[in-house]
């Protein structure tokens, strides 16, 4: 553990993040994205103090029913889908619901792409350095998920970056992307609310809101 903990919200927590991305600074050929909702006001200050542009990367948690905060995979754009093949044998977890949960989270996902993009064009990230930004990370599936969605792009090098951690995500983290950056990594770690004073649900608009107001901002 390298900050005291928790951290007051995401912004200040997002502020503090981007510090320890310096390096990245002023590169043209950088882009910051978030995921929703949580990940935005992070991404937001990483992209605006590392003079970046900002967007939002789609990823789906794959709830257990009846338990959804508990992740047995995640979705991402493009169609991928990672599975903890684990959890799913130890809840004896059916194809039928794996498959159920896929599509209402599917629907989901296309819904979130027309209510966060408006229209505008999916970023060209070939050749690109990509960080791609959570609020924190428990499992590791969804930003696995989200790691895959990316490759698929051609990103030069792909960048995880979250305020606090679970030490098994980061253990995993650290061998699928190209750079991982975080502040903390507790155990036991219980949840990623545990970790913030202020952890408050972030809605659409204030997705919307966050993208939109970087837009406006001038980047390298």
């Amino acid at each position: 553990m390298t900050v005291s903990l928790p951290f007051e919200d995401r912004a200040s927590a997002g502020e503090r993040l981007a510090e320890k991305l310096k390096a990245y600074r002023n590169r043209a050929d950088l882009w910051v994205l978030g995921l929703p909702r949580g990940g935005l006001p992070v991404a937001y200050e990483v992209a605006k103090y590392l003079n970046a542009p900002l967007d939002v990367l789609l990823v789906r948690k794959l709830g257990v029913p009846g338990q959804r905060e508990l992740a047995f995979g995640a979705i991402a754009a493009g169609g991928v889908r990672v599975l903890d093949d684990d959890l799913i044998r130890a809840l004896r977890l059916t194809t039928e619901e794996i498959e159920r949960t896929t599509a209402e989270e599917s629907r989901e996902l296309e819904a979130g792409n027309r209510r966060y993009r408006e229209g505008r064009a999916t970023p060209k990230l070939r050749g690109c350095v990509v960080i791609v930004v959570d609020d924190g990370v428990a499992t590791g599936s969804t930003m696995r998920a989200a790691i895959q969605a990316l490759r698929a792009h051609g990103p030069a090098r792909i960048v995880v970056a979250a305020p606090v951690v679970s030490a098994q995500a980061a253990e995993m983290l650290r061998k699928i992307a190209d750079d991982f950056v975080c502040m903390a990594e507790p155990e036991p770690f219980y949840a990623v609310g545990f970790w913030y004073r202020d952890f408050s649900q972030v809605g659409d608009q204030e997705v919307r809101c966050l993208l939109a107001e970087r837009a406006r901002e001038p980047a390298a």
